[in-house]
Parts: structure tokens; sequence; C-alpha cells
């Protein structure tokens, strides 16, 4: 049984002022238990039949709602309720808690609604009018939208301007639930344009600044409307409206901008609020940007913008370059001392602002200088505008292929700078770009060989979470490259140093696997040198293999016997320890190794009898695994699997339901365990034996099943044909480029030389070629864009009040003469019987009198035809 409060419950209840008071002063990590006091009260109050108890209680509720999140789901039917109360004060408590906690989706309680908000949108209060309005518009569904949609029509005619700036207001609501209310209501919101309360003029135009948002189209004819207020209406806060509706429609209708260009140019200069300006200033860089004239006087009021103290008004110049940026680059390099010096500003949101500025200004010619006063500046500022300034520098140079690189061996050498900051937290970034570059830029691999040297045989960059992934990369190339590499000793001494255990493990797997290339590339050149009978010499620098660059060896290290086995014991040494290592990855490329060695013990030290048979079939088994890493790895395309063709007869978007027929006939039995450690052997029963026989005649059998299966019902398998190799054509390397050593100048030499537009030298030299798949390499074949229709149901009613019966007439007309059409084809393929010609006859006389009668509503339609895409029609010509 519910227990109601007793008077003096009701006598000494807790305002929600003592409630805010409690919570206050609540000891740190308390407040829960109040709150859960708090609401204990709650429950009980609100059962009162005094309305000023429920009242205060739903109040408290309310709040802590608000601010605690305190389930308040409960309480629903109490603020119905409480709603049909004649007092305002208990109206308006039970209005706001339904407007926060009702969920117009799954608030069973608001249908009983209906009748109260009905009952107070006709009251002769307006503030109960204005309540029932706000919380409609905050708890509106399709039934409410559909049952109120006669009386909010009412209330946009008020004679009282509050309550139809709330009516307005509230329409937008209405009209998204229910799309048919629009052919009610919209004649007269438009009506409200002409209205001399400055209030209702801004609520019906912010209401159409949010309705052109979707479709803004079916909003050209009232074009004339909009264009007068923007003429005489004085009020800043309607004009920015005004202009967002404007910039939608300009580039609609290409007459309409020569009509608006002067009014919005005579505002931006006359007015002082800066927010209405810089509202005029998008509007032309981005709507009007053919208009030079224009575009000057708002590239004029940005540097004003630029050049005041006020950090908000600076970062508004600095975003309005951003977007003229895209179609006249003239008016940042005009502005372009200001840029620069807003870099070294206190606020990150200025800076981050102008060193986007600073990136749209780069190009092939300006990029070493301006990224080497960039990486100065990054040196001097804080951790996290260091490293936004590195992320801009790496978008902007690998921006579609790398175009404003020129010089990749600068570039590479760079990155590796770049890499080695103290800051630096890209190190994906650096890491991705140095693989591609090694697999899409062939001329750039001796660099990227030098430059990953430089970082593999440093400790101290082990040490560096952040850079774990570039130093992976750095690993992968120079095992990949090996054949680039001046001295193969001292590669895999660096990856094999001890430090490496403080990587993560899937780098120092990488580390490993680069290890191995390394060891099966010395001994690949250690065999043929045995062979040459030149393994005693020592090597030149540089040695030619088909046309490639193969090795360069110091004099110091010499490709005999005795440095090979050195090198085999170094590598044995070193991962030795890790074949049982924990982590999986590590442990299986560390046997790899050490497998690898084994064969090599075969073909170094097999002298005679089994061993010479074992050392020739290791040999060539070194030889079959040399070959598979000499293989040139290029870039795959993410769209590549996309790519791939289907075999013929396999349907890949069908149920494969119906293999359970199919495979009915055929069973598969598999091993009840399975074990990844070799089973021991039993003394005693030699049941594991027994075991292992067992397991492998089933495994044999499931083979050769899974082999009948595949012979009989070949078409649910992928063919293992290969569908065609790719050209590893490169032109020839280019020579490297001296590197500048010159020091980083001064913020000012950016404006005085780096950011000027220089006409492109003579070049002596071509730019490497970078391999590119295709267009749309990078993007997603699959992946379509979201289709958005010409116009929501919102957009096409607006049209049907517009147009009249224009547009319906125009729609109707075209379906008929659609239908008409087909029946007379349908009817010249018939056969050419008596019976079927007389029919064809009789059918053609009717379409024949039908489209006699349906030309005049041909002629709607092509007057519909020719309004729509140009819209002469709908704006009248004194506006054009």
């Amino acid at each position: 049984m519910a227990v109601v409060p007793s008077l003096m419950d009701s006598l000494f209840q807790r305002s929600i002022d003592d409630v805010i008071k409690g919570l206050r002063l609540c000891p740190p990590g308390t407040e829960s238990i109040f709150i859960s006091k708090s609401l204990d009260e709650i429950r009980r109050e609100i059962k009162s039949t005094d309305p000023q108890t429920k009242a205060t209680a739903l109040h408290k509720l309310t709040y802590l709602h608000s601010l605690h999140s305190a389930d308040m789901s409960w309480a629903a039917f109490h603020s119905v309720e409480l709603s049909s109360s004649s007092a305002h004060s208990y109206k308006r408590v039970a209005f706001l808690s339904a407007s926060l906690s009702f969920n117009p989706s799954t608030t069973q309680v608001i249908l009983l609604l209906t009748h109260q908000l009905r009952k107070d949108l006709s009251s002769a209060n307006p503030h109960d009018v204005g309540l029932a309005l706000s919380t409609l518009s905050a708890i509106c569904n399709p039934d409410l939208a559909r049952d109120l949609t006669p009386d909010v029509f009412a209330l946009l005619a008020s004679g009282k301007p509050f309550v139809r700036k709330k009516a307005i207001a509230a329409v937008l609501r209405v009209f998204e639930q229910c799309p048919d209310a629009v052919r009610v209501c919209f004649k007269r919101v438009v009506e409200n344009l002409e209205s001399d309360d400055i209030g209702t003029l801004s609520a019906v135009v912010g209401l159409f600044c949010e309705l052109t948002e979707k479709e803004p189209r079916s909003y050209l004819p009232l074009a004339p409307e909009f264009y007068k207020i923007l003429v005489d209406c004085r009020n800043n806060w309607v004009l920015i409206k005004v202009i967002k509706i404007f910039a939608k429609l300009a580039p609609l209708e290409p007459r309409l901008g020569k009509r608006v260009v002067e009014p919005i140019c005579d505002h931006m200069a006359r007015t002082g609020a800066k927010s209405l300006a810089f509202e005029c200033v998008r509007m032309i860089v981005t709507s009007l940007s053919e208009y030079d004239s224009a575009v000057k006087l708002a590239v004029a009021k940005l540097r004003e913008f630029l050049l005041e103290d006020d950090p908000n008004l600076k970062y508004l110049g600095l975003q309005g370059l951003t977007i003229v940026s895209k179609t006249n680059m003239w008016a940042v390099l005009e502005n372009k001392e200001l840029v620069v010096k807003a870099l070294s500003d206190v606020d990150v949101n200025i800076k981050v602002e102008a060193l986007r500025l600073v990136m749209c200004m780069v190009s092939e010619d300006n990029v070493m200088e301006i990224s080497r006063i960039l990486i100065s500046q990054a040196l001097k500022s804080d951790p996290e505008f260091c490293n936004e300034i590195l992320g801009h520098i790496l978008l902007t140079c690998s921006r579609n292929f790398y175009e404003v690189v020129f010089d990749f061996d600068w570039y590479v050498s760079f990155l590796g700078e770049v890499a080695r900051i103290p800051h630096c937290q890209k190190g994906k970034e650096i890491e991705n770009q140095l693989v591609d570059i090694g697999m899409r830029v062939k001329d750039a691999r001796v660099q990227l060989v030098h430059i990953a040297r430089e970082l593999v045989i440093d400790p101290a960059l082990l040490g560096n979470p952040f850079i774990h992934g570039v130093l992976g990369a750095a690993a992968w190339v120079s095992g990949e490259y090996i054949e680039l590499s001046r001295n193969p000793f001292e590669i895999t001494e660096a990856l094999l140093q001890p430090r490496t255990s403080l990587l993560t493990p899937s780098v120092r797997a990488v580390y490993i696997q680069s290890a191995f290339k390394v060891l099966t590339f010395c001994l690949s050149l250690y065999l043929k040198l045995s062979v040459d009978t030149v393994a005693s010499q020592p090597l030149s620098d540089t040695e030619l293999d088909n046309g490639n660059v193969v090795v360069a060896s110091s004099s110091k290290h010499r490709f005999t016997k005795e440095s090979f086995v050195n090198l085999v014991n170094l590598v044995e040494t070193n991962l030795g320890p890790l074949a049982g290592s924990n982590e999986v990855e590590v442990r299986e490329r560390a046997n790899n190794v050490l497998g690898l060695i084994k064969l090599i013990k075969l073909i170094v030290f097999g002298s005679e009898g089994d061993n010479v048979k074992g050392g020739v079939e290791a040999s060539e088994m070194v030889k079959l695994i040399f070959d598979a890493f000499s293989e040139d790895l290029g870039p795959v395309s993410v769209n590549a699997q996309e790519r791939v063709p289907i075999p013929d007869g396999l349907v890949l978007k069908e149920n494969l339901g119906d293999l359970d027929d199919i495979c009915g006939d055929t069973e598969f039995s598999l091993p009840s365990s399975f074990s990844i450690v070799k089973l021991q052997k039993m003394d005693a029963t030699g049941t594991s034996d027994c075991t292992s026989k067992e397991e492998s005649e089933t495994l044999t059998e499931s083979t050769s099943l899974l082999a009948e299966h595949r012979k009989r019902h070949g078409l649910y398998y992928l063919s293992s044909e290969n569908a065609g190799t790719v050209s590893n054509d490169y032109p020839p390397a280019i020579e490297p480029k001296d590197k500048d050593a010159d020091e980083a100048e001064d913020l000012a030499r950016l404006t005085e030389e780096s950011l000027v537009i220089k006409k492109k030298p003579n070049q002596a030299r071509i730019r490497p070629v970078v391999v590119k798949l295709d267009d749309g390499e990078g993007f997603n074949v699959s992946a379509k864009k979201r289709e958005v229709k010409g116009g929501d149901l919102i957009s096409g009613a607006v049209q049907e009040v517009l147009l009249g019966n224009e547009a319906t007439a125009t729609s109707s007309s075209s379906r008929k003469r659609e239908s008409s059409k087909k029946s007379r084809e349908r009817n010249k393929q018939q056969g050419h019987g008596k019976e079927r010609k007389s029919q064809s006859t009789g059918k053609d006389k009717e379409h024949d009198g039908q489209g006699q009668r349906e030309k005049p509503k041909r002629k709607s339609r092509q007057r519909g035809d020719g309004a729509l895409p140009a819209q002469s029609p709908v704006i009248p010509d004194f506006l054009l």
C-alpha cells in the first residue's frame, strides 16, 4: 500500500534551496548517499494530494535529474497530473519536468498531455500559451504534431507578438514530425516575413534559416521577401540570418548573386558589429567569390580582424583567410606577415589556424625552406603545438603521392630528423611514409637505407616508446634493401643488440625478420664468392649484379669464411634464448632464423658423405629463400581485393545453405584433440604412439576426403591460378643531392623568401617516379557516397505550397505520358492478326485522344520544367 505523506511531512518539507545547500555541504564522496535519501523523500512527497507538496517534490526531482542524472521516468504521470493545475507556478514546474525527462519515442504518457496542451494553447493567459508551445517543441512526436497543428496554425496569426513568436519557433518541430502540417501552416508563416515586430521577424527568419539547411532550392521563390529584409532591416541578428539564407540560395541562382552583392558590401562597410561584418565576409568568399571587387573588400576587412588585439577577432580573421585561400591564394600572400606572426601567439587555436594557412602556401619550390623554419619553430614550442606542426608538415608533404616533394633524398633525411625530435609523437605517420617511399620511389632507396642505418644503430632511440614504430620501419628497410647497404655486418649487430629487448614484441619480430633477410643475403653472397674463388679477396665499394647495385663493403670487413662464421655465431648466440620466448611472433621468427643457421652449417661445414648431399640440398633451399626475398615489393591498393575476378560459376552473394544437401553424403572426422607440443612417449603402455598413429590416419583420411570433395564441387572453391604479374620497371636512379647544412633562419625569413611564388627554374634533373596504382588509390571502391534525395518531405510540401498545382500537374502529366508511350510500344510488338490490329487501333485512338487532352498539361509541364532549373519564372524579374 502506498504511503501518503502526513501533514507534518508536508509542513516540514525541504525546498529546492535546502536540497542545493545540502548537496554543497556534503563531504566529498558522500553526495550519492545524500541524493539517494533525497530521492526516497521525493518518492513519498510526490504522492501527496496537496499540489504545493507535489510541485515542490517534482521541482527537486527535476533538479536532481538535470544536474546529477537521477532517473525520473517513474514520475512521468505525476508531471501530467500536475500540468492540469490552474496555478501557473505549478503548471510551469510540470511542463519543465516533462520537457526535460519525456522521450518522444518511448514515454507512453505523452498522449495524455494532448488535451491539456490543446487547452493551454487556447488559453487567454499568454504565459500559459508560451509554456504549452515550449513543451510541444521539446516533446513533439507525430501524433502530437498531427493533433495540434490546427491550434498552432491559429496562433501564427495571434495579435500578441509574444505568442506569435513562440508559435513560429515551435512550428519547425511540428513540420519535422508531421510534414503534412506544411500545407496548413506554411503560407501563414510566410506572411510573418512582413511583420513589423522585430521579435516575430527574427523568429521567422531563424525558422527559414533552419529550413534552408536541408533543401535550399525549395525556398528560391521567397527570395524577394528575403531581399526586402536585407535592404530595409537594421537589426544585426536578423541580417546575419538573412545573409546565411542568401549564402545557400546564391549558388543555385547565378543572377541572384549579382543582385545581393551590393547591399551585402554596403552592410560590411557600414556596420560596426564584428559579427555581422564577418558574416558578410563569409558570404562573399563562399558564395560570391566571382566578384573580384567584393572579394577585395572582404580581404581588407579580414586584415582589420588580424590587426585587432582581441584574440577572438584575430581567430576569425585567420579562419576567413582559410576559407578564401581555396579560391584566392593571393589574399593569404598579401597577409603573410600577420599569418607568420600569429604562429607565436599565446592562444593555441590562433597558432593552429595560422599553421594551416602556412601549409596552404607550400609548393614544390618552397617546401624545403618552410619545413626547415617550421621545425625550428617546433623546437621552441610546447609539446602539443610541436606535434601539431609535425603532423601538418607530414600531411602536406605526403598529400597526393608526395606531389610537392621533388628531392626525395632531402625528404627521407627530413623524416629521420623529425623522428629524433624529443617530443615527437608522430611515429606512426613517419613509419608509414618510410615504408611507402621505399616501395614507391626506387630512386630514394639508397638514401633511405642510409637513414634507416642511422636510426637502427643508435641505441639511445630504443628507449623512446613513441618511435618504436619508426625503428620497426627502419629495420624493415634495412633488411628489405640490404643489397644497398655498405656494411651488412654492422646492420646485423644493430638488429640484434641487447637493448632491443626494450622494443614491443611486434617491432622486435620485425628486427628478427630483418636479421633473417640480412643473413640470407650474406650467405648467398658468400656462396657466390666461393664459387667464383674470390672469397678471400676484399670487395670493392660497389659491385654490380645484373645492372643493380648489390653490395658495398668497407675494407675492414671481408667476406671470408672466418668473418661469415663469426656472423653466424653472433646471430645464433643472440637469438638462441628467444626460441623459448612467451611472445608467439618473436619465438616463431627466432626459430626460423635458427632453422636457417642449421642449413648454413650443413653448407659451410659439410665435407663428405651424407653431409655433402645435405649441403647441396641446403644450398638449393637457401637459394629459394634468397630468391623469395629478392622479389621487389610494391604498393598494394586498398581496392585490390575488389578487383580480384570471381571464378565462373562461383556465386558469393547467394545463400550457401544448399551446401548441407551437397555435403550430406560426406562425413568429416576430425581429431579429437590438438597439441602444439610434441607428444611424449609413454614407457609402459605406448598409448601415446597409438594415439599418434590414429590421428595421423584420420588426418590423411580427412585430406583425401577434402580433395575428393573439391573435385566434385569445384565451383565453391577459389581457383589458384595467378592473375598476372605487375611490371616493376623504374627509371634509372638519380644522383643524390647535397644536403643543405645551413642553420634555420628567423621566422622573418619565411615572409621574405619562402612564401614568395617564384618562377619555376629549368630543372636539370627529373623528378623521381612515384609509383601510383590508380587514381582511386586510398579510397575503397565499395564505399559509396551517401545519396541525398533532391528534397525531403518538408521540401516537397513547400514546393507544392509555393508553386501551386504546377508541380503536381507536371508529375502526373509525365506519368500519363510515359504510360501512354509504353502502351503504344506494347501494341507495336503484338502480332499482325486482324483481332490484334483492331485492338491496337482502338488503343491507339484512345491514347491519341488522351494525348490531345493532355496537350495543355504538356504546356504547363514545359513551363514547369523551364522554371525549376533556371528559376526565372519563380523569382520576379524586378529582383533579378
